[in-house]
């Protein structure tokens, strides 16, 4: 199997009015990192790059901050490939 290290630029997202309003996180691909031959690797490899960007980002707003504007990213394992943004379909409140 193959896994891939993806970099999206994270944002939130407007769900609905149910129970006083949610959100969801989203994201875009910017880029794929690496590729690695086993989960474990990968997992490796992602939870690096997340510590080297929470350092690089320390000064950005955070996302869920109402003025938020833009420029964090975040790293993610997938199998296989990575889709260009997440989630594939718009949540649903239960």
């Amino acid at each position: 199997m193959r896994y891939i290290v993806a970099l999206y630029e994270i944002d939130r997202a407007y769900g609905g009015d149910e129970e006083g309003g949610w959100f969801f996180d989203t994201g875009e691909l910017v880029r794929l990192l690496a590729l690695a031959p086993t989960e474990g690797r990968a997992v490796s490899l992602a939870a690096r790059a997340n510590r080297l960007l929470s350092r690089l980002q320390r000064h950005r707003r955070p996302v869920d901050s109402i003025l938020y504007d833009g420029g964090r990213h975040t790293a993610i394992v997938y199998e296989w490939t990575a889709p260009p943004s997440f989630p594939e379909q718009r949540p649903h409140y239960a």
